[in-house]
């Protein structure tokens, strides 16, 4: 009697050696495996942190000094001070207009705390040395600093800054046009001499009307301090279209 289909096909299954079972990985490729995902997580995680600090960070940052720009500009057009005390004020000063840094208006406000600085604007000294302010019309030193990486980065190019090179600082009723003329491109961060109402490290000796600007370098780093100072020229009157000087106009 001839074999039936299925009487065939399971002599022929029958015969066929079984299967090799799955060979388990070894302890040390599956410590490899484990350690190899941990890093690609590690770094996902490291790359959205470098973008949460050098851009999200900015953004954040902008729209809340764009918010305080626009309070200080409405109180100035309504005629009225910031605050208590024009000079004393946490809405804010004035404006630093630098072109060579291409950064637009700068809102300055008292303080150089991260309190003040993340904010995305930059922040006069008032402590280890207090700031001489324009408006007093006293001879000394307007120390200003402000971050040069993230939240805001409102000094991120202070590097492009040349000797002669305008710095101005607008106020309600003034401009007050600095030409920069001394540059240290790094010194320590606790160097506070630079802050000095007679900054000798910037070659001066006498008494003047200085401005300085301070941040942290290298870049992304807070280990060292890049310092620009410059010299008031002149004075101009705010007009009633608060048309720029010509510094600006260039």
């Amino acid at each position: 009697m001839a074999a039936t289909a299925d009487e065939t096909d399971e002599t022929t299954d029958a015969s066929e050696p079984d299967p090799e079972p799955r060979r388990r990985p070894g302890r040390i490729a599956l410590t490899v495996s484990v350690f190899g995902e941990l890093l690609i997580t590690a770094g996902v995680l490291l790359g959205l942190f470098v973008v949460y600090s050098l851009w999200w960070t900015n953004v954040i940052a902008d729209r809340k000094a764009d918010r305080q720009a626009g309070k200080v500009r409405e109180h100035w057009a309504q005629g009225q001070d910031s605050g208590p005390g024009a000079l004393d004020t946490k809405d804010g000063i004035g404006f630093l207009h630098v072109p060579a840094m291409d950064n637009g208006e700068v809102l300055v406000e008292k303080g150089t705390g991260t309190d003040v600085l993340n904010d995305g604007v930059a922040g006069y000294y008032t402590d280890p040395v207090k700031a001489t302010l324009p408006m007093t019309g006293k001879k000394g030193n307007f120390a200003v600093a402000a971050h040069r990486d993230g939240h805001g980065a409102k000094f991120h190019n202070i590097d492009q800054l040349e000797e002669g090179d305008p710095i101005v600082f607008e106020t309600r009723d003034d401009w007050y046009v600095y030409k920069v003329y001394s540059i240290l491109p790094e010194t320590s961060k606790y160097n506070v001499k630079v802050l000095s109402s007679v900054p000798e490290e910037s070659g001066k000796e006498k008494p003047g009307r200085y401005i300085t600007l301070t941040t942290c370098t290298p870049v992304y780093t807070s280990r060292y301090r890049y310092v620009v100072w410059g010299e008031l020229v002149r004075v101009q009157k705010v007009d009633s279209e608060r048309t720029p000087p010509k510094e600006l106009l260039d």
